[in-house]
């Protein structure tokens, strides 16, 4: 058994009167997980950094630009058995602008804006609900122990 890193997963959101609201998005029938409700997710190519591939592939699906991106201290995991490797997946967090357009790609069939509790009742998987559940107290809990690692953006 293996163990390999070369998912990303990248929740983005946008702040509306003082809440904040994260993008889900509905996987379109072709896909691997028809009709379930996702965040941003890819793979990196090359020798792509995560980071940039997260980026990458929130513009390739949605077609936003974040005007701030995090690290997520949660990576999340999963077990393939056709490859027989446990898979390390790190998660980002992007703010984008509230009236900014999603230009969906083929790989989802629509998209909505909800609020945490919601998301999490959509997300399929542990380890999404629960970067979510940090996100959440990142930015609205005062004494939340958490420290995101901003990465800068050369725009």
């Amino acid at each position: 058994m293996n163990v390999d890193s070369y998912l990303v997963e990248t929740h983005l959101f946008r702040k509306i009167n003082g809440r904040i609201e994260f993008l889900l998005l509905k996987r379109a029938d072709h896909e691997t997980y028809s009709k379930v409700w996702q965040m941003v997710t890819g793979s990196t190519e090359n020798n792509e950094k995560a980071y940039e591939a997260a980026l990458r592939e929130m513009e390739e699906e949605t077609g936003l630009k974040p005007l701030k991106f995090w690290v997520v201290p949660n990576v999340n995991s999963f077990y393939s058995h056709q490859k027989d490797s446990i898979s390390l997946v790190p998660v980002f967090v992007a703010q984008v602008n509230n009236d900014e357009e999603v230009v969906l790609s083929e790989e989802h069939s629509e998209y909505k804006w909800v609020e945490k509790d919601e998301a999490e009742d959509l997300l399929a998987w542990p380890g999404q609900r629960r970067s979510v559940e940090i996100i959440y107290n990142y930015f609205f809990k005062e004494n939340s122990f958490i420290n995101l690692i901003e990465i800068e953006l050369d725009l």
